[in-house]
């Protein structure tokens, strides 16, 4: 009731020319002891050669402002590419990056341990390479579980990994510009769960590492 299980490669790899085909099979998303595993493996599919797993909210829940917490573990894997993430519920009327985009976290797993947070507008994205972003590397995100948070209010969105500050990004910070094409966060936005598999930014993939996992313990929302 609550996601989606997107299918497909999506256009051009969801533009980001990724190798994955993303299916509905419980061989890529699956509950096991309590935890959500989005599981990428090496398999002909689609016209492909991996598999993966991409849920969404969109249309089932949607939000504007709060908090949001994800406890996850990511895969040590070189070419994986798991992202935490949100788009503006108006995307397929004014398309992106006009529809707005907020990665509370991404990693590539040719860095490892470097995590990422960034805002994408139709100004500021990394198209252009104007995008609001922020990375740190972080102590072991393969075996232990984290907590990747945001909090979300009208002038700012800030991110926190296991309740530590991380980044804070203000509207009109440093300049920049607030109306929708700079600060499209005003609006319902809906989450995304996916493991990407090489790509414009995964970049080089290691075979022998599959399967590889995304394990997430808990999606928790709180609206203000």
């Amino acid at each position: 009731s609550t996601w989606n299980q997107e299918i497909g490669n999506g256009t051009g790899g969801w533009g980001n020319n990724e190798l994955e085909y993303y299916t509905n099979s419980t061989k890529n998303t699956f509950l096991s002891n309590g935890n959500l595993i989005i599981e990428a493996r090496k398999e002909s599919i689609g016209g492909f050669n991996y598999s993966s797993g991409r849920l969404t909210t969109q249309g089932k829940k949607e939000f504007t402002f709060g908090r949001i917490d994800i406890r996850a573990k990511l895969p040590v894997a070189k070419g994986m590419w798991p992202a935490l993430w949100m788009l503006g519920s108006n995307i397929n009327n004014v398309s992106w990056p006009a529809c707005g985009e907020i990665d509370f976290m991404e990693h590539v797993g040719k860095d490892p341990n470097m995590v990422h947070v960034s805002l994408h507008t139709q100004l500021y994205n990394h198209m252009k390479g104007t995008q609001i972003t922020h990375f740190e590397r972080q102590d072991n995100v393969f075996d232990n579980f984290h907590k990747y948070g945001m909090e979300w209010d009208k002038d700012s969105i800030t991110f926190f990994i296991d309740d530590k500050l991380f980044y804070t990004s203000k509207k009109g910070e440093n300049g920049r510009v607030t109306t929708n094409e700079g600060w499209p966060f005003d609006k319902p936005y809906y989450l995304i769960l996916n493991l990407a598999i090489g790509g414009n930014w995964g970049g080089e993939i290691d075979d022998s590492i599959f399967p590889s996992e995304m394990v997430i313990d808990y999606v928790r929302i709180y609206k203000k």
